[in-house]
């Protein structure tokens, strides 16, 4: 630790201080425009040449968004047809009917796991909110629980789709340090499966039985619920897809925009709405088998390898709803130009979510090219820091200051990139599940997500602490405690 080593860590301590307060002070600086104010004065303090300085920004922001970005459209655009076409409605509806009280806090979470593979935090749960409603209601009349049924429904919800949102691709976060830390696809996918099970059973359905009792009084708003659970209605406008847990602080109506939803009556068969959910993530599956399995001259391996690249996965998705929105159309009563103006809206909402994720590869891009990756790396050596709990830590106390789960996410992995060499193998995609782990936690005022929660279900400032923040921190706990578990095995 040379005293160029200090200075370079001092540096990185500043920046991330001059992060939070552009984007905290009364200033509210869009965190893209912060990310990049921060990466030039980063590298200008750092001593990087000018004449190299913007070519490390655009190196950066470029690669990162060339990487993850058409995913993203692709996938947000999934999301969308998924949810107007009624698709999501039926997979939730099929998993509930029919069923005991007791069981239906873990069908409403198995509900919220499947949808949410496809679909952001926030539009997810719009999308549940219909169904969550209508039982929750039918429980309040038969008197069948203890404690607010709302809450034992919408907990495991939240559990599931925050979860999902953090710590598999391919959502945003985890897609975006997949790429940072050069982790393999389907080997991530599967470690944060795995991950992922135990910690909404845990926050979801678990914690909601414990919560339930000790928030009676929590009932949405009489006229939402009506809206929601009422009689079948024509189709709303869709809410928009952008994810609470991925954006910048928001705090706007977000009952207002959750009632823009309603029921509607599903014109898609549940085998295909099940399908169209799974058809990327199989496909990504598909390739780590084919990469384990078979050789490399195999036609079919590399056909296999070819299709389970999240790009191509995710087109496959969208190609796959596209045509199962088409042939639900005539039940649903949707036209051509509907479905084109909702895709168009859906692609409009995720704008601010690409600029972050942008902005925070040329965050990654200048530390790596100034010389403080070598410093943060030379620094973790010495103090012998386990880099599952740095990254997390990282990612948890920048997502709680900035109010942005992506600035939390794409920060922590361009600090921790360094660290973990050329990447791949089981550290690198633990690293991934950890890091999105600890973008979600804390989740309090500052977030969107928080105040959707709050509003949507009529709650005060407490009860939805003993929800939301509550809840999502659990999952980002949960969501350390599983991959340092498994580094034992590594």
């Amino acid at each position: 630790m040379t005293a160029h080593t200090w200075w370079l860590l001092l540096i990185l301590t500043v920046a991330i201080a001059a992060l939070i307060y552009l984007i905290n002070s009364r200033l509210r600086v869009h965190p893209f425009v912060a990310l990049i104010l921060v990466s030039v004065g980063t590298g200008i303090a750092a001593g990087e040449p000018l004449a190299k300085l913007a070519g490390s920004i655009e190196e950066g922001a470029g690669g990162t968004l060339g990487d993850v970005g058409v995913t993203l459209a692709l996938g947000a655009m999934l999301g969308r047809l998924l949810s107007d076409s009624g698709a999501t409605d039926a997979i939730a509806r099929s998993l509930v009917d029919r069923a005991e009280p007791r069981r239906l806090p873990w069908l409403v979470g198995a509900a919220a796991f499947v949808i949410g593979v496809p679909m952001f935090f926030e539009v997810g749960l719009i999308v549940l909110l219909p169904l969550i409603f209508s039982v929750a209601r039918r429980l309040e009349g038969q008197g069948a629980t203890k404690g607010s049924p709302y809450v034992l429904l919408g907990v495991p919800a939240i559990a599931s789709l925050s979860t999902l949102h953090g710590m598999l691709p391919p959502h945003p976060g985890p897609l975006t340090a997949m790429t940072g830390l050069h982790a393999d696809l389907g080997l991530t996918l599967g470690v944060g499966i795995v991950c992922a099970v135990p910690t909404v059973i845990l926050a979801g359905p678990v914690y909601a039985r414990w919560i339930a009792p000790r928030l009676m009084d929590v009932r949405p708003d009489a006229e939402l619920v009506a809206q929601f659970a009422g009689a079948e209605r024509e189709p709303a406008p869709a809410a928009p897809s952008a994810s609470a847990a991925s954006s910048a602080p928001a705090a706007s109506a977000p009952g207002a925009r959750a009632g823009a939803a309603g029921p509607r009556r599903s014109g898609v068969p549940t085998g295909l709405a099940v399908a169209a959910v799974l058809v990327p993530v199989v496909l990504m599956l598909l390739r780590t088998l084919a990469e384990t399995v078979m050789d490399e001259s195999s036609g079919l391996g590399a056909a296999l390898v070819f299709a389970g690249e999240p790009l191509v996965a995710m087109l496959a998705g969208f190609l796959f709803a596209l045509g199962v929105t088409i042939a639900g159309s005539g039940r649903s009563g949707r036209s051509g130009e509907e479905t084109r103006a909702s895709l168009t809206d859906s692609l409009k909402s995720i704008a601010a979510i690409l600029l972050i994720i942008g902005g925070g590869g040329a965050f990654k891009q200048v530390l790596q090219d100034s010389g403080i990756g070598d410093a943060i790396a030379s620094a973790a050596e010495g103090a012998h820091i386990n880099l599952i709990l740095l990254g997390w830590l990282i990612a948890l106390l920048l997502s709680l200051t900035t109010g942005s789960a992506t600035v939390g996410i794409v920060s922590a992995t361009g600090i921790v990139a360094p660290l973990i060499g050329d990447g791949g193998g089981l550290e690198a995609s633990l690293l991934v599940v950890a890091i999105g782990a600890g973008s979600i936690g804390l989740n309090y005022v500052n977030h969107a997500g928080f105040w959707l929660v709050k509003e949507s279900f009529g709650m005060d400032l407490s009860q939805a602490t003993k929800t939301q923040t509550a809840v999502q921190t659990l999952v980002s706990v949960f969501g350390l405690a599983m991959p340092l578990l498994l580094s034992v095995f590594a």
